[in-house]
């Protein structure tokens, strides 16, 4: 009989580092959104991956940044809760960036409050854009400034290094039985990926502040006995002028993101789905516990 093994990964870094379109290439599947747009990933989306005999269970945590809101300190304190619980940590850091500032209070953290003996994994990420002495250097310096189980060149876009990367994680993991049948990709439910799904379209179509200020819920899933989808979901805004900015001239802003999430979510579950959005004005939403649990935060955790 072949032991098996399973574990915790958690990918960790500044806002922008890689980490969901990492988590992404791994599984294989979009199961986390990725723009362009810093601080996207709210929740600690877990994408499972098999690697031989092994089971690495993701968690993409949102990005590691100085809190400002709220929203913002609750983001944080998820960001390294998930990287305390996990069994193997990540630090993905940008080639072109190096050891910002961010990063070097991302590694004096690690130092000071991550369980002792929790191997950390340095994976620079975008190698193609930069040369093979700068990141040689890089490696150099992050190395000296934390001891790192192993340094990986990878590029998460174009799929360089990362199965490197899978099989070292996957001979590092304790063994023991798997946690998610084999063919699972996601533990999230798919309300909530759905919602996600939506609030990419969103962020990406919508100009710097506002995507920050919105939020997505699925409020009816209805599996037909056609084999179709229905999803109901609302936009919450904080503003009277952000509904106008969401729908747009004539509705064709937030028609157009619906065509594209719908097709988004449509190749995820592999079936037709129809989508209907509604856009909502809640001034408060962001001061919410109830929108917080929608998003996998806990609200308690934004306290100063």
């Amino acid at each position: 009989m072949v032991d098996t093994r399973a574990g915790f990964v958690a990918l960790i870094g500044e806002p922008n580092a890689g980490k969901s379109t990492l988590l992404n290439r791994m599984v294989g599947a979009k199961v986390s959104i990725v723009t362009h747009k810093v601080q996207t990933t709210r929740t600690r989306i877990r994408g499972v991956c098999m690697e031989g005999q092994s089971q690495i269970v993701f968690v993409d945590t949102p990005g590691i940044f100085r809190p400002r809101r709220r929203l913002d300190r609750s983001m944080v304190k998820a960001a390294w809760g998930g990287a305390s619980d996990a069994d193997i940590i990540v630090l993905l850091i940008e080639a072109q960036r190096g050891l910002t500032e961010g990063v070097k209070l991302i590694i004096d953290r690690l130092a000071d409050e991550m369980p002792k003996g929790q191997p950390v994994a340095l994976a620079i990420n975008k190698i193609d854009r930069v040369k093979a002495e700068t990141l040689l250097a890089l490696a150099e310096a992050a190395n000296s400034a934390y001891p790192f189980a192993r340094t990986f060149m990878i590029s998460a876009e174009k799929g360089y290094g990362v199965a490197d990367l899978r099989e070292w994680l996957a001979a590092k993991l304790p063994e023991g039985p798997w946690f998610y049948p084999e063919d699972q990709i996601a533990d999230l439910p798919m309300r909530m990926i759905a919602a996600e799904m939506t609030r990419e379209k969103l962020t990406l179509r919508l100009h710097e502040e506002l995507p920050y200020q919105l939020t997505v819920e699925t409020e009816k899933w209805e599996d037909k006995p056609d084999g179709t989808t229905r999803i109901d979901q609302i936009v919450y805004v904080a503003r009277d002028g952000h509904k106008g900015i969401v729908l747009g001239n004539r509705g064709e802003t937030i028609k157009a993101i619906g065509q594209a999430a719908r097709a988004d979510i449509s190749e995820f579950l592999g079936r037709t789905v129809h989508l209907f959005l509604q856009v909502k004005v809640r001034p408060n939403w962001l001061d919410e516990p109830e929108r917080y649990s929608e998003m996998g935060l806990d609200f308690r955790d934004g306290d100063v």
